[in-house]
């Protein structure tokens, strides 16, 4: 399992030691430790970190890991269809 969320602090590793810490037993990540921070990247712009985030979340595993591996290439093919069936219409 990815666990995704963002971080306003300056280093990230410190977000993951939080969760380790286990001080919120209703927290996601409290049954699910330890975790370990695989992946991150900096934003200027809130914003833009918070619309980074919940496009991750709504992704399959196989398009987060190849965010992990730095396989920027192979995103277009793991997408989803949003049309899963042929169209019937002729225009």
């Amino acid at each position: 399992m990815y666990y995704v969320g963002s971080h306003r602090g300056e280093d990230p590793s410190t977000r993951a030691a939080s969760h380790n810490q286990g001080a919120d037993p209703k927290a996601f990540t409290y049954k699910r430790r330890p975790v370990v921070l695989v992946w991150s990247e900096h934003f200027d712009q809130i914003i833009d970190a918070v619309a980074w985030e919940r496009r991750l979340k709504g992704w399959s595993r196989a398009k987060k890991e190849a965010v992990i591996r730095g396989d920027w290439d192979v995103l277009p093919g793991l997408s989803r269809s949003r049309n899963p069936r042929p169209s019937t219409s002729s225009g």
